[in-house]
C-alpha cells in the first residue's frame, strides 16, 4: 500500500512539473520590453523611507540632469529604450491635469499647498527642482533649471506624440477616474498614447471600463497574486488577473506556477500583461524596480513581459544595446 501510494505520488509530483513548466515553452522575444518609472529621474534608497518623507532630500549624488515628471526626462527615457513610461497625473480645480508626483509641493518645488488645489497658472510657474539636495542641504543643484517645469497631460502627449504612458493616479477619488475619462473622451486622438492606468482602487476601477482600457491597483494586484498561488498549479486564472496588468515582484515571481514563460502565456491568454517589480521589501517605501546589472542578470532569458526600472539609463543600454549606440 505505501508503495502505491508513493508511486502514485510521484506520477502526481511529474504531472504537476509538466504541467507548469517552462522548458518546452519557446518565447519570441529577444529584447524584454522596458517601463521606465518617472522616465529617467534623481532616484534614492528606497529602504527605511517613510511614506511622506522627502524624497528629494535623500537623493543620491547627481550622474545627470534629468528631473522626473519632466517632458526631457521622458522623451531620454524613450530614448534609452523605453517602451513605456509611468508618470503621475493630478487634477487641478481648472479641469486639466498637471504631471507631478507628489500630494503636495513643499518637498520638491519653491511652491507650498496641496498639489491639486492650486491654479494650473501658479503650478506652471515653479521651481520644480528647488527642493533636491544630496549632501544634506549643502547644495542644492537643481534650482534654478527647472522653472516653469510642470507639464501637463496634454503637453506631454503633444510633445511625444508616438509614446506610450502608464499613467498614476495619485489619490483615491471615483471622481479622477470619471474625470480622466472625460478628458479623453474629449480628446480621442491621445488615447491610443494611454498603455493603462494604476493607482487608487476607485479611479483604477472606473477609468478602464468607461475607456476599455487596462488598469490595476493595489488590492487587485494581491486579489490576483494571491489567488493565483493557490490555483493556479491547475492552469486556472483567477478572475482578478483577467483583462489587467498583473504586477509580480521579483522576489516573489518563484512561486507564480509556471514561471516565467508558461506564466506569462496564461495570462496573456486571460488579456493580461505581466510587470517584473524589483523586490518587495515591507519597508520599502514607492516602487522598487529592476534597477542594477545584478538583478538584471536574474530575469528569465527572452522575457516576455515588462520590467520596471527605476534607472533606465542603466537598464535601457543593458537590455536594448543596439537602440543605445548613441545615447541622450
Amino acid at each position: 500500500m505505501l508503495k502505491k501510494i508513493t508511486i502514485g505520488l510521484l506520477i502526481w509530483i511529474a504531472l504537476l512539473w509538466g504541467w507548469n513548466t517552462s522548458l518546452f515553452i519557446q518565447s519570441d522575444t529577444s529584447n524584454p520590453q522596458l517601463i521606465a518609472h518617472r522616465g529617467v529621474h534623481q532616484t534614492f534608497d528606497a529602504g527605511g523611507v517613510g511614506r511622506d518623507d522627502c524624497t528629494a532630500l535623500l537623493i543620491g549624488r547627481p550622474t545627470h540632469a534629468y528631473l522626473e515628471n519632466t517632458i526631457e526626462s521622458m522623451k531620454a527615457a524613450f530614448a534609452y529604450g523605453a517602451d513605456v513610461v509611468e508618470i503621475d497625473i493630478h487634477p487641478t480645480p481648472g479641469g486639466e491635469f498637471v504631471v507631478f508626483h507628489d500630494w503636495t509641493l513643499d518637498c520638491r518645488t519653491n511652491g507650498s499647498g496641496v498639489t491639486r488645489k492650486m491654479r494650473l497658472a501658479e503650478l506652471q510657474t515653479l521651481d520644480i527642482g528647488y527642493g533636491y539636495t544630496f549632501d544634506g542641504g549643502k547644495t542644492y543643484p537643481f534650482r534654478g533649471s527647472a522653472i516653469g517645469g510642470m507639464p501637463t497631460l496634454a503637453q506631454v502627449f503633444t510633445a511625444i506624440p508616438d509614446g506610450k504612458f502608464l499613467i498614476n493616479f495619485k489619490g483615491n477619488q471615483s471622481r479622477g477616474g470619471r474625470n480622466f475619462a472625460s478628458f479623453m473622451e474629449a480628446n480621442p486622438k491621445w488615447i491610443l498614447s494611454v498603455w493603462g492606468v494604476y493607482g487608487g482602487k476607485r479611479p483604477t476601477d472606473i477609468a478602464p471600463t468607461i475607456l476599455n482600457i487596462r488598469g490595476y491597483s493595489r488590492p487587485s494586484t494581491k486579489a490576483c497574486l494571491k489567488e493565483y498561488v493557490l490555483k493556479g498549479w491547475s492552469g486556472h486564472v483567477p478572475q482578478a488577473c483577467r483583462n489587467t496588468y498583473v504586477v509580480v515582484p521579483e522576489n516573489y515571481a518563484k512561486f507564480m506556477w509556471g514561471w516565467p514563460h508558461k506564466f506569462t502565456k496564461r495570462m496573456a491568454n486571460a488579456g493580461s500583461e505581466v510587470i517584473l517589480l524589483g523586490p518587495y521589501s515591507s519597508g520599502n517605501a514607492g516602487s522598487t524596480g529592476i534597477d542594477d546589472a545584478v538583478l538584471y542578470r536574474k530575469i528569465p532569458e527572452n522575457f516576455d513581459g515588462y520590467i520596471w526600472t527605476n534607472k533606465i539609463e542603466i537598464i535601457g543600454p543593458m537590455a536594448k544595446p543596439d537602440k543605445n549606440k548613441s545615447n541622450p
